[in-house]
């Protein structure tokens, strides 16, 4: 049984694969495995432990349906074709859950740093440009009683509520297809339509899965509807808010500011003028990068490799109709 493993892993994390009699190939490249290695490797191997958004369409797939498991390291399973992957009986998993405080916790920094312009500020320390005191330069924007929007309410958007209301006793609203009791009873948060979501917010959180519906949600249209003084906050997918269309609202001042911890596309090119805004804040899509979650992620992704390989069901499954069929 063998598995290939798309990023290096600690090794003392490695051990229950080796210790179920797993081998594993890992790709030793900091940059991700092209289209065609992958393919190579995947058909050499029994599984597949994906890290750091491998595409995985359906020309792949059909090119490695002998797969026994697909195990991602990430909560998003956005670059799987999981209708694909279900056909041919291949189980995917994710790692949700475990990352839901570290990202939260990004988020409601990032949106600390666009409301007092920190990375700006810092940026002007650096380049020797720290003078004199002006009482009224470089003012921010204070969060204390405002109102918190959040764009998709589950595990990540409950974590940054939560923080929100303990911290600056942020009014909560949000937008999602279903209600969540947990968020309205524990932090009164109210269930709100997308136009009201966006009228109403301070801040704006996104935390939602990106799909055709969610894909280019921000744009235009919707940065338009937001207040002046609108703080917005990605930590979920670039691919969620119009890059252009943001900046165009941050220089016209139709809003604030942004913080960003994911970008459209990534790697963020380093002339985008976002990074020289002074209300912005931006991140390298580092949202669950702490040592406790990165391994917690590892554990759940090798774990469902484990179970895969031994033809059990996954502990975290995806596509549960795969054991349907």
């Amino acid at each position: 049984m063998n598995v290939f493993i798309t990023r290096k892993i600690p090794d003392e994390l490695l051990k229950p694969l080796r210790d179920a009699g797993i081998n594993y190939t890992e790709w030793p490249e900091q940059y991700k495995v092209p289209q065609e290695e992958l393919i190579r490797q995947s058909k050499q191997h029994d599984a597949l432990l994906g890290a750091g958004g491998i595409v995985m369409n359906t020309a792949f797939l059909n090119e490695c349906s002998h797969l026994k498991v697909i195990a991602l390291m990430s909560v998003g399973y956005d670059n799987v074709d999981i209708s694909t992957a279900t056909k041919l009986g291949i189980p995917v998993s994710n790692t949700p859950g475990v990352l839901s405080k570290a990202t939260a916790e990004t988020a409601f920094f990032l949106m600390i740093a666009a409301a007092r312009k920190a990375f700006y500020l810092h940026r002007k320390i650096v380049e020797g440009e720290w003078h004199s005191f002006d009482p009224f330069d470089n003012l921010g924007i204070e969060l204390d009683g405002t109102t918190l929007g959040i764009f998709g309410l589950g595990s990540i958007g409950y974590e940054m509520a939560k923080r929100c209301k303990a911290a600056y006793d942020m009014n909560i609203i949000y937008h999602n297809r279903s209600t969540n009791t947990k968020a309205e009873e524990e932090l009164d948060a109210k269930r709100v339509s997308f136009e009201e979501l966006l009228q109403q917010s301070d801040v704006l959180s996104t935390h939602a899965a990106l799909t055709a519906e969610t894909r280019n949600k921000f744009d235009k249209s919707a940065f338009s509807q937001m207040k002046k003084n609108a703080i917005f906050i990605n930590t979920a997918r670039g691919a969620m808010h119009n890059e252009q269309d943001l900046i165009a609202a941050l220089q016209k001042g139709t809003i604030w500011g942004a913080g960003l911890d994911v970008t459209n596309p990534e790697p963020m090119d380093k002339n985008n003028p976002l990074l020289l805004m002074p209300t912005v804040a931006v991140l390298p899509h580092i949202g669950s990068a702490t040592v406790n979650t990165r391994y917690a992620m590892a554990r759940l992704a090798i774990n469902n490799v484990i179970a895969g390989m031994r033809g059990q069901r996954l502990p975290q499954i995806v596509n549960k109709e795969v054991y349907e069929q």
